[in-house]
């Protein structure tokens, strides 16, 4: 799995043939602006390659939930904007509601070598989308003649949907972009060749989200860091107490497992010495909460941070290492109260010299938001298909792109 032997961009020739490519335009938007482009911009060597060896490039993607068909407040309109000011290539959207319709056939008919058509929110299609329908793959694929498909949407690998793994039936030549080359480049080495001292770090709010990732990193790291609201789980798995902390009681014993698991393999096990503390979950998530450090937490408390020193525990366990994977966070990030073992960890990955990889989700958002994203060596894209990824599962979405 470190290695990926696929068939790549740089192995196709492209001039003047029509290449779909699949990215991940899924950007926030707040009152129809996007409000964080870095999936755009993550795309664009991938696009720009295309468009310098004169493909003609119709990219294709989902955004959001769309409930009931086409939302026009689900539309790809504003990525494809944003996009038309990151490249010097000519780009049309074509607003089509069944995203392959009349308004597709002519964007796409009319393209020169080395253009960029941007197609409707691939979800527009509904179940035909995401239950992989045949009819769908196939009408993508015949808006590009069946000639060339490029997966590079590592955030919708782990989905076998119609514009990630469906289509590729139809066209005659597959190949994986540069930026899922990047991720599983990064994350697959990271896992299973790891230099080590090899540091993971858990964090997020339920155990059930990682029970896979927890067993699978135990046998691959050197030291396992646990913190967020999964660490409560471990904590009563101890027999600690944990007050009115978030638990899964029917992961006691599975919790209970893993640490015994990590004492027999030798593998290091971090878990909370203290805990910062409050009476109650701040509502809203970012309003102003009294909160106390503390090694135990009272039977009316909830734990909703690591404490000070558990967050120089587990800089301390950093230090040394020679590559950290980190997927989600210590504590209630988005309360500023709350974010300190977040931002604790987050610094002292920025100031190590490791291969430092953050697993997308919740991690990346907060290595971002809090100014640390151009200290790490790598940041996914994906949230689920990193989790996924680090289980050690095969994607679909790569799994069906054509091997070397």
């Amino acid at each position: 799995m470190a290695g990926l032997n696929k068939v790549t961009v740089d192995d196709l020739s492209v001039k003047g043939k029509k290449v779909l490519v699949r990215v991940d335009f899924n950007v926030p938007l707040k009152d129809g602006k996007i409000t964080n482009d870095n999936r755009i911009t993550a795309a664009l060597p991938t696009i720009n390659k295309l468009v310098e060896n004169g493909a003609k490039v119709v990219l294709c993607s989902h955004l959001g939930k769309p409930k009931n068909g086409p939302e026009d407040k689900f539309s790809l309109a504003p990525a494809a904007e944003r996009l038309a000011e990151l490249v010097s290539a000519k780009v049309v959207f074509a607003k089509d509601d069944t995203v392959v319709g009349e308004n597709a056939k002519k964007a796409v008919a009319e393209m020169k070598d080395g253009e960029i058509v941007v197609l409707e929110n691939t979800r527009f299609r509904g179940a035909e989308e995401t239950k992989n329908g045949e009819e769908f793959a196939k009408e993508l694929a015949d808006l590009v003649d069946n000639q060339a498909f490029v997966m590079d949407a590592f955030g919708s690998a782990h989905r076998a949907h119609a514009s990630t793994a469906g289509v590729t039936k139809f066209v005659k030549e597959t190949a994986v972009g540069y930026l899922m080359q990047k991720e599983i480049n990064f994350l697959g080495n990271a896992v299973e060749d790891p230099v080590r001292p090899f540091v993971a770090i858990l964090g997020g709010a339920k155990v059930a989200d990682k029970l896979n990732v927890i067993n699978n990193l135990i046998e691959k790291c050197d030291t396992l860091i646990i913190g967020g609201g999964m660490a409560y789980t471990f904590l009563k798995a101890q027999g600690k107490e944990i007050g009115t902390s978030l638990v899964d009681d029917t992961k006691l014993d599975y919790c209970k497992e893993m640490i015994e698991k990590a004492a027999k393999a030798g593998k290091k096990l971090l878990l909370p010495v203290d805990t910062t503390i409050a009476k109650s979950f701040p509502d809203p998530i970012d309003a102003e909460i009294e909160v106390e450090v503390a090694s135990e937490i009272p039977a009316d408390m909830m734990g909703l941070d690591i404490g000070t020193k558990t967050a120089e525990l587990y800089a301390q366990a950093v230090k040394s290492a020679k590559t950290v994977v980190w997927n989600g966070p210590m504590g209630v990030f988005e309360n500023p109260v709350l974010a300190k073992g977040t931002i604790a960890v987050a610094k002292s990955l920025a100031e190590t010299d490791a291969t430092t990889i953050i697993g997308g989700g919740d991690s990346a958002a907060a290595v971002i938001s809090l100014g640390f994203a151009d200290k790490m060596s790598h940041i996914s894209t994906g949230g689920g298909a990193s989790l996924e990824y680090l289980e050690g599962k095969v994607l679909p979405g790569i799994d069906v792109i054509a091997d070397k």
